[in-house]
């Protein structure tokens, strides 16, 4: 299983949407609304690599008024 945290900076007032639109996005588990340097917080599993990097890539990152991402991959063996 791999797992992969992203860190989402977004454009004021947008977050409640952006986390309705992460929700409905295959391998997304867990959404937080963050304070703090970023403003959501965003927990996926997926069973490779290859699948979240697509994920983040394709998906996560084309939604509007998402400023930046931040990615930390999980180390296998490291649960």
């Amino acid at each position: 299983m791999a797992i992969a945290y992203v860190l989402i900076n977004c454009e004021l007032g947008s977050e409640e949407d952006i986390i309705k639109q992460l929700k409905a996005i295959s391998g997304v588990k867990e959404t937080h609304g963050t304070f703090g340097a970023y403003d959501i917080l965003v927990k996926l599993e997926s069973d490779n690599v290859e699948k979240l990097r697509e994920t983040i890539t394709w998906n996560i990152r084309k939604i509007q008024n998402i400023r930046s991402t931040l990615t930390l991959m999980g180390v296998s063996g490291q649960e």
